[in-house]
């Protein structure tokens, strides 16, 4: 029924409308005054006979015409224009945050076109906004839980009436959850530092493996306290031009992130090859893996798969690994299944100085 209804009235300019519109108020105004003169002439009202006469039966047909093609012209403008006024209705809505308005397509191509790109925009907006809640309301909860914990286990302790096992339990959630808000903290600012970002400057050669093994071996006591199997193959020599401290933010994360979503004695395997100018790492965990709605959040800020929060985390690691990967000109893949662990694929162009040097 629509793809009739399109045949039926297809699309057309604004340019063609308009001259449209012109001549249809033309033709309606003369076929108009022309019948408005033949029903006067019958009943004898208008005389046609004698030059006078028709001078004045034409003087009158000339003001009946611009007469009716003013009231014709009226009539049509308005339906033509209503497009723009619901346009201009709907944007006051918008500016007062109601980001439900929705305007109709025109058979106007490039009204209609208009209509597409706004419902788009307002579309946009709605999910800025909902990421924009999201954030303040993730955000107040991260900071809050451990502040909450830190001032109720010190309230404890300043009651004096804890054992010394109790003391030493209260004071290690106390370092815990401080530990936790520090990272936070250095976290956003990292983040913001980052975002407010466009070009990497202070760039240097060094080889990638044997950064990725250094990140391997920083979060040795996290892998080995689960007991986990490191399968590492690691194509040896591959020089890359770029922020160091920056990219070793990745391999961090990403790495850090395996460890955790894997059950102790699981195994993780990381890789590292070339091809062509491009450095491909690819990490796969045997964790718990993601359902299509988490993979498609895992980038946004304070966004946690684990809605529970058991596990230690404040979401914005993977928001800091995608940033960095986009100002180095890379991308980031994700695949998963729930039960059967993540895939990250990381592709990073090893830079022209490498390149030349390679």
């Amino acid at each position: 029924m629509r793809q009739t209804k399109k045949r039926l009235f297809p699309k057309i300019s604004l340019a063609v409308s308009l001259v449209a519109l012109v001549f249809l108020v033309m033709l309606l105004s003369v076929l108009s005054a022309g019948l408005i003169a033949y029903v006067l002439i019958q009943i004898g009202v208008m005389d046609v006979e004698g030059t006078a006469s028709q001078s004045r039966a034409i003087s009158v047909m000339i003001y009946i015409s611009i007469f009716l093609g003013v009231v014709i012209a009226t009539l049509l403008s308005r339906r033509s224009v209503k497009p723009i006024r619901d346009m201009m209705e709907a944007t006051k809505k918008v500016s007062k945050g109601n980001f439900s308005v929705l305007v109709k397509g025109s058979f106007v191509f490039e009204l209609d076109a208009l209509a597409g790109s706004f419902n788009k925009m307002v579309q946009e907006l709605k999910g800025i906004e909902t990421l924009r809640s999201d954030f303040v309301r993730n955000f107040s909860h991260e900071f809050k839980t451990p502040i909450t914990s830190i001032s109720g286990f010190a309230k404890l302790l300043q009651a004096g009436d804890a054992s010394e096992e109790e003391k030493q339990e209260y004071l290690s959630i106390i370092v815990q959850e401080s530990e936790r808000l520090a990272r936070l903290s250095t976290n956003i600012l990292n983040l913001s530092k980052i975002e407010n970002t466009e070009i990497i400057s202070e760039k240097a050669i060094y080889k990638l493996d044997e950064q990725i093994r250094l990140a391997i071996v920083m979060l040795e006591p996290k892998w080995s306290d689960k007991n986990l199997h490191i399968d590492i193959k690691l194509e040896d020599g591959i020089e890359i031009l770029g922020d160091k401290n920056l990219i070793q933010q990745i391999w961090v994360n990403l790495l850090d992130n395996a460890i955790k979503f894997t059950n102790n004695c699981g195994e993780i395997k990381v890789s590292l090859w070339q091809s062509g100018q491009m450095a491909t790492f690819y990490l796969e965990d045997m964790g718990c893996g993601m359902d299509d709605e988490t993979m498609g959040h895992i980038f946004d800020k304070f966004y946690q798969g684990d809605k529970s929060h058991s596990l230690t985390g404040n979401g914005l690691g993977l928001t800091l690994v995608k940033r960095i990967i986009e100002l180095c000109e890379g991308t980031i893949e994700v695949q998963s299944k729930i039960g059967k662990g993540t895939v990250f694929i990381v592709k990073l162009p090893l830079g022209t100085i490498a390149r030349s040097i390679s």
